[in-house]
């Protein structure tokens, strides 16, 4: 067991520094922010518009994770390269420009690009916001900017579900995007005020740990994505190839894999020639920080997830409007929100193991009484519960997290790890929203075709509705589709009730999933760190002016 010592407390002569920098940088995660909750909230009006499936939303979802997931780490070296102010300002114009792209589709191939976009041009965006809060502000102040930043997504959240929501109900989902071309406006404008940050010299590209790095992340996320359409183990007819007779999934989450482990030996072997890697390995270094990244990828996709599945069920299942989706939401994004900022005030009381283990009981213990209780009145006092325990435990892992991988790393590998929040972050996010989309699809398909089998309902009518292509829709689509067909009244009647039995059960099933998956990611929380600020490890150095100093590692895999 290790050693603990008190610290002195370190008296603060410096003055507070001034916080309109982090009010910039807040505008601009709120830039990206609203883009993602933009999608999910206005999903049954962009449906009708461009004619699309409710999974081709998730896709754009996905496409724009994936792409801000393999760039990120590529973006911190930009942002090294030419300066974390520049960088800053010219990625928040292109992320508004192709918002404007976005607000002018007209179809889900036009959407799907104005999403990929956007992802590059936040993959670049993402890691300068951490280097500017780091050269800004100090100890507390960068708790607590830390703890805002992460915050933002949740702001975010419950803004956009309002906003978005009732902009798509009262004039139209394009406006929502447009109106996040004018904030990058405002944010390039306002950004002037921010201290340049100089470039730094010799900086070089790992270009080799680039391609692997978004080859390992694209395979492993477009295979989990195309799960339901291409098939698990044996190919279905939308599978792009197939070998043997086999789905191209399992081969491309291989493949993932082992370009992942190929991405960090080729970065250990570029340490041990004394060259720079595309990812700092000393951000990963120790176990507390390689489980402080795996924690982190529950509570990154809950968010997608959630944000998902209540539009899905309120807007087709409910066929409500996209404002009524925003109020139901506005409980879970609240208390993510509180819980991220306010969560930073018990730092001093509470160890980032009992915080992760508090934190991961209150999402399962969430996720279940929404298994159990959410069904046709949203509004239930059991649901809002459920919505509001998730948000604690989400919002106060997200920031603790950040707060973990920020203060075991020194000062200039702040770029690094902000690159490493970003690819955690945003392969969750794609994760959590193809894990949604795939599991509760998948379990649509599964109930409905096992009560079709088991009703009197016609053998001819599976062929003539087409069961390979089950997807989640509203009653009255499914009075058109059966209308079509030769169905009498009563079998119309008997087809509007299995599926409507199906998407309440698939909903239910797909919540209690992600329960268990909360509990199982308490085992990484409890390798994080077990001290509170003001204690010490014996595993640390404390140097002269008595601050904690990681104690220095060796590259992973030298036995020198």
């Amino acid at each position: 067991m290790a050693v603990k010592t008190t610290i002195p407390p370190v008296v603060e002569t410096a003055l507070k520094a001034s916080w309109a920098p982090l009010a910039i940088i807040v505008l601009a995660q709120l830039q990206m922010g609203i883009n993602v909750n933009a999608l999910p909230v206005s999903l049954g009006p962009i449906l009708e518009d461009l004619n699309a499936s409710a999974t081709s939303v998730a896709t754009a979802l996905v496409l724009y994770s994936l792409f801000v997931a393999a760039f990120v780490m590529l973006g911190a070296k930009i942002g090294k390269l030419f300066g974390e102010r520049l960088v800053f300002q010219v990625s928040v114009l292109a992320h508004g420009l192709t918002m404007a792209l976005m607000a002018l589709s007209t179809d889900a191939a036009m959407m799907n690009l104005a999403q990929a976009g956007a992802g590059i041009a936040a993959a670049v965006l993402v890691p300068t916001l951490v280097v500017l809060i780091a050269a800004n502000y100090r100890a507390r102040q960068q708790e607590q900017a830390l703890g805002i930043l992460a915050s933002i997504p949740a702001i975010a959240s419950g803004l956009t579900f309002v906003i978005a929501g009732f902009i798509a109900t009262a004039l139209s989902w394009r406006f929502s995007f447009g109106l996040i071309f004018l904030i990058s406006i405002v944010v390039f404008f306002l950004s002037f005020r921010m201290k340049s940050i100089p470039r730094q010299r010799g900086i070089s590209i790992d270009f080799v740990g680039v391609v692997l790095s978004a080859m390992a992340i694209a395979f492993i996320l477009f295979g989990f994505n195309n799960l339901n359409n291409w098939g698990l183990v044996l190919a279905k007819p939308a599978a792009p190839i197939s070998l043997l007779g086999l789905s191209p999934v399992p081969f491309m989450l291989l493949l993932g894999v082992v370009l992942g482990q190929a991405f960090f030996a080729w970065s250990e072997r570029r340490v041990a020639h004394r060259k720079t890697p595309l990812l700092a390995l000393e951000v990963l270094d120790s176990s507390e920080e390689r489980n402080a990244v795996y924690a982190f990828l529950v509570p990154g996709g809950l968010g997608p997830a959630i944000s998902f599945l209540i539009p899905l069920y309120i807007q087709i299942v409910q066929d409500r409007t996209p404002f009524f989706t925003s109020i139901a939401i506005v409980p879970y994004a609240l208390a993510v929100a509180a819980a991220a900022i306010l969560s930073v005030r018990l730092y001093a009381r509470l160890t980032p193991r009992r915080f992760g283990v508090i934190s991961f009981v209150l999402i399962a213990v969430g996720m279940f009484i929404l298994a159990f209780t959410v069904g046709n009145d949203w509004s239930t006092p059991g649901v809002i519960l459920g919505l509001m325990l998730v948000g604690i435990g989400e919002g106060t892992m997200l920031t603790l997290l950040f707060n973990v991988l920020v203060s075991a790393s020194p000062k200039e590998l702040a770029g690094d790890v902000g690159a490493l929040r970003g690819v955690v972050n945003n392969v969750s996010s794609a994760l959590g929203a193809a894990f949604a989309g795939v599991v509760a699809v998948g379990l649509l398909g599964l109930l409905i075709t096992t009560a079709f089998n088991q009703s009197v309902l016609p053998a001819a009518l599976e062929r003539e509705i087409n069961f390979d292509n089950i997807d989640f829709v509203s009653n009255d689509q499914l009075l058109s589709v059966l209308s079509e067909t030769s169905s009498t009244p009563e079998e119309v009647a008997e087809a509007v009730r299995i599926n409507a039995e199906a998407r309440l059960r698939a909903l239910r099933a797909t919540f209690l999933l992600l329960s268990a998956i909360s509990l199982l990611a308490i085992f990484p929380s409890l390798k994080l760190p077990n001290y509170v600020p003001g204690e010490l490890s014996s595993k640390d150095i404390i140097d002269e002016a008595g601050r904690r100093k990681k104690t220095p590692s060796k590259p992973r895999g030298s036995n020198k």
